[in-house]
Parts: C-alpha cells; sequence; structure tokens
C-alpha cells in the first residue's frame, strides 16, 4: 500500500460523503493518536473509558505496521481532506481472548473536532472495499451498546447485530456487529 492514499465515497444522505486519506502509521502518529484521543469524551466508550498513555499508541501503531506488512490491511491514520489527522479507520485481527476470536475487526475513531462530518463512513466503506479485495469473507465491529453514533455508522455500512457481550473486568456491554464480504 502506498503511504497514503486517496478516499472518496458515493452521495451520503446529505451530499457528497468527503474525500479523506489513509496511511499506515508512523512512529510519529503514536504521538498524533495520543493528542487526538486524550479526551474523555473521544475514549468514553473504549477500553476503561478513560485517554491511554503515550505507550499504549506506540505499541498500537507499531502492531498496525506490522498488519499492514503481513495482512495487507491495519487500522489506518485517518486523514481530513486538508490532510491533517484526525482519527484512525481500518481493521485488525480482534485482539482480545473475549468476544468474535479469530475474525477481523474494523473500527474508527475520530477526534471530537471530525464527529459529524463523513469521515468515519468514507474510510470504513474504503475499509470494506480492501479487506474485500484482500479476500476477507466477513467482519465484526465490537461496539458499546451506548455508543449510538458507531451504531449508526455499522448500520449504514449494512452491518447488522449479531451479539452482545459482556466485557470482562467492567459492568459494560458491547453489540457485535457483522457483515459478510
Amino acid at each position: 500500500m502506498s503511504d497514503v492514499s486517496e478516499l472518496s465515497d458515493a452521495p451520503r444522505r446529505t451530499g457528497t460523503a468527503p474525500s479523506v486519506g489513509l496511511r499506515v502509521p508512523t512512529h510519529e502518529d503514536a504521538f498524533v493518536w495520543h493528542r487526538l484521543f486524550d479526551d474523555p469524551e473521544v475514549m468514553e466508550y473504549v477500553g476503561a473509558g478513560v485517554p491511554n498513555e503515550l505507550s499504549v499508541y506506540e505499541e498500537l501503531t507499531a502492531r498496525q505496521r506490522r498488519h499492514d506488512a503481513e495482512l495487507g490491511f491495519c487500522l489506518w491514520t485517518l486523514l481530513d481532506p486538508a490532510g491533517e489527522p484526525v482519527g484512525l479507520v481500518g481493521a485488525q485481527p480482534w485482539p482480545r481472548d473475549w468476544g468474535p476470536t479469530g475474525e477481523i475487526e474494523i473500527g474508527w475513531r475520530l477526534a471530537r473536532r471530525a464527529w459529524g462530518r463523513g469521515y468515519a463512513m468514507a474510510a470504513g466503506r474504503a475499509t470494506l472495499d480492501r479487506l474485500r479485495a484482500a479476500g476477507v469473507p466477513s467482519v465484526v465491529a465490537v461496539i458499546d451498546v451506548r455508543n449510538e453514533r458507531s451504531m449508526a455508522v455499522a448500520e449504514r455500512l449494512g452491518m447488522e447485530r449479531a451479539e452482545t457481550y459482556s466485557v470482562p473486568g467492567t459492568d459494560r456491554r458491547s453489540s457485535c456487529y457483522r457483515v459478510g464480504l
């Protein structure tokens, strides 16, 4: 995959989808992701619900570079139409020992300033296209049951709610959405 690829999508409900870019995350993107996601509202439905330490993003970006090299897909750094990083979008093997183990998970996380602009949909559709081209037969999205925005994105991507998991060590529940490719 090239360093950055431009993506645009078919028209959305309220106009044309934005042209966004995806790039394999660099080591520097660990710092970018740490800054973008250092927001309790962004992290409300992720992990423990609080911003992560920089070391989490250093490990995550390194793992995504390995996924790209080995699988041809990863969680990419999402770039807005001006080329500025605004989040991450892509897919990776489900990384936990609970839930849909052995499956490929699609996911997105955007800085709050990028919410509601259609970026997750444009990049989500491009991710599904790339996974289809890579021969991935199906994907899942595991979403906190309170996260209405992400559930709406999954449904607009054609995914259907399949099962619900209790998240170990928490009082949270997550719905697993599925779609065949």
